[in-house]
């Protein structure tokens, strides 16, 4: 084929389908741990979080498009939020009895003490978190917790800044209230809470 018979082309642009991936890709990498934190602290089961996880990044997919740059992680949040309701509500109805945490015996990390300090705190931790309403549980979480600031908070879970503030500050009264009651029934039995 002769030389002027060729087009040239120039450099091949990437699919917008590639360049969604490659966003997808990226965003699941940055918010992954976050996500999976705010998940279980929610109240979903350790071995449940994948799943629920799974489902966060398919609606994020989906609407990717439609996500503005710079409001990723608020919208993976209350989407975060939102799946962790439902599958809460549909394990509730199945009435299933959650799996305790398992020990993942292969872990060359703290000894034996240490780990049953943690498992314990871990567990006290959940018990209390328990007892929160839903969504001052989330609330109370991602400031508490995951460290996000109000606005951020306010932006994830789609509500207005004082909605935040107070259910932060209820969160806050309950749990500090549930950690008095513990530990007043541990004095009463003569051990640690």
């Amino acid at each position: 084929m002769p030389l002027s018979a060729t087009r040239h082309r120039g450099p091949a642009t990437p699919s917008s389908e590639a360049v969604a991936g490659r966003r997808l890709e990226a965003l699941v990498e940055a918010h992954l741990p976050v996500l999976w934190r705010f998940t279980r602290r929610l109240g979903v089961a350790e071995h449940e979080v994948d799943d629920v996880l799974q489902e966060v990044i398919m609606v994020t997919a989906r609407k990717l498009e439609l996500i503005a740059a710079g409001a990723e992680r608020s919208f993976m949040m209350s989407t975060a939020y939102r799946v962790a309701a439902d599958h809460r509500r549909a394990q509730r109805r199945k009435a299933e009895v959650e799996l305790d945490e398992a020990l993942g015996l292969s872990d060359p990390g703290p000894g034996p003490e240490a780990l049953t300090e943690q498992l314990e705190a871990r567990r006290l931790l959940d018990t209390v978190l328990e007892q929160l309403p839903l969504e001052q549980r989330a609330v109370f979480v991602l400031y508490e917790l995951e460290g996000a600031t109000m606005a951020e908070i306010a932006a994830a879970l789609e509500l207005a800044p004082g909605t935040v503030a107070s259910r932060l500050r209820r969160a806050r009264e309950l749990f500090e209230a549930q950690i008095a009651r513990l530990e007043r029934a541990s004095s009463k039995r003569g051990g640690p809470a």
